[in-house]
């Protein structure tokens, strides 16, 4: 059963509003998650999870078990067709986990369910948000149950629910940015793939780019934009698009479909991270291309700062002035990953046969150059952005009410 009040409420049980879910359990928050499907997707989406988000994860309980169902890789590269223009090394990043994580979002997610009912905690599923409305005290939300209206008193409330975010209407925080005009492939397939199942590929070609990645069941997942992608892309559309981008000396084979899908993407970011006792996090607050796979990465150490802050705000560790800190540190991330991520688009879907020169001049001079390859990795990884991922120490001693509420787990209050 629903309560009627609560200390967090979460809109949204994605990765971002599990991995909020789990930190307040483990901080000892009252909090309640919400999702308007009676199920988690099972299509696999995002496909990566980067050295830093595994970092941050740690704490969670949850890299283990990660771990054990995912597909680890050290090689990235960037290329035009046949020629390899930037090779990247991930074994050599300075983390405890120095490669590119393969594993269906679908998993993931899997696994941070498992995780919030070993803590004792439920997701409430088939339950809609439909108005958000605040005051001094806190936020009162109503949500549908079973065809009912019902409220929910809460302290704070977190918008985890994607771009069309309820939270962020109501909060009426502006989403600034813009469609990109080419839509997207997403597919997973089976593949007679020349290039091995060692790398993840990035592919530069007149027509756009491809991005080709295995996955840890064999299969391969290829990312690709396209003017006017069908809705449902078939073989024969995959098998296109690997052959007007893909390598040409020996071709790629699309032996079998898993799954696709076609979807639009926008580059926006919110001008606020919180109004009031409002927040935002994950797609909620930041859109963009999926060009080094960065969008759930960032939305999950989104959350796990925010449920850090949440939890030594309601334990009394922090004043709720601290809470400001959540927007200081995460959106210049967010700045950051758009910029990255869009000038990897750009490049990628360039015409001109002038910009493609220089763009292929620029990126074999970088490959001759070891530091810059380094800086390279560190931004793809998120390791670069480690510093805006890290809470400083509570501006006081924790006061009466931390000490009678149930201590974190061991090494949560740190984000590597």
């Amino acid at each position: 059963m629903l309560p009627e009040t609560t200390e967090v409420l979460i809109i949204g049980a994605g990765p971002t509003g599990m991995a909020l879910s789990i930190v307040l359990h483990q901080a000892g928050v009252d909090h309640v998650l919400i999702d308007r499907l009676a199920q988690q997707l099972q299509t696999s989406r995002a496909g990566v999870i980067h050295a830093q988000t595994l970092e941050t994860l740690e704490p969670l309980g949850v890299t283990q078990r990660l771990s054990e169902l995912a597909l680890k890789l050290q090689n990235f590269a960037i290329r035009d067709r046949n020629r390899a223009l930037l090779k990247l090394d991930f074994s050599k990043l300075p983390s405890r986990h120095p490669y590119l994580m393969m594993l269906p979002q679908n998993l993931t997610e899997q696994v941070f369910a498992e995780r919030i009912a070993a803590l004792g905690g439920v997701i409430h599923r088939t339950v809609e948000a439909k108005a958000v409305v605040q005051d001094a005290d806190g936020a009162r939300v109503t949500v549908i149950e079973n065809g009912r209206e019902k409220p929910i008193s809460a302290r704070y409330v977190v918008g985890a629910d994607g771009m069309h975010s309820l939270v962020r209407r109501s909060s009426g925080i502006e989403f600034d940015g813009a469609a990109y005009d080419a839509s997207f492939v997403l597919a997973d397939v089976r593949l007679d793939w020349p290039v091995g199942p060692t790398e993840v590929s990035l592919f530069f070609a007149p027509a756009g780019l491809v991005v080709v990645a295995p996955l840890p069941d064999g299969s391969y997942r290829v990312v690709a934009t396209m003017d006017d992608a069908p809705e449902k892309p078939e073989i024969a559309d995959i098998q296109a698009l690997l052959d007007s981008r893909g390598p040409t000396q020996k071709r790629a084979r699309v032996l079998d479909l898993s799954w696709s899908s076609r979807f639009r993407v926008h580059h926006r970011l919110v001008r606020s991270y919180r109004k009031d006792r409002l927040f935002l996090m994950g797609d909620a607050a930041h859109v963009h291309s999926p060009a080094g796979g960065q969008g759930m990465n960032t939305g999950i150490i989104d959350a796990v700062v925010l449920g850090q802050l949440l939890g030594d705000v309601v334990n009394g560790v922090r004043p709720e002035a601290e809470l400001d800190l959540y927007e200081k540190l995460r959106r210049p991330a967010a700045e950051e990953v758009l910029e990255l991520a869009g000038t990897m688009t750009d490049m990628a879907v360039t015409r001109s046969p002038v910009k493609r020169f220089v763009r292929n001049l620029v990126l074999s001079v970088l490959n001759l150059n070891s530091f810059l390859r380094r800086r390279i990795a560190l931004k793809l990884s998120g390791l670069s952005r480690a510093p805006i991922a890290r809470l400083p120490a509570p501006s006081r001693e924790p006061g009466p009410i931390a000490r009678t509420k149930p201590a974190a787990e061991p090494g949560l209050k740190l984000v590597a």
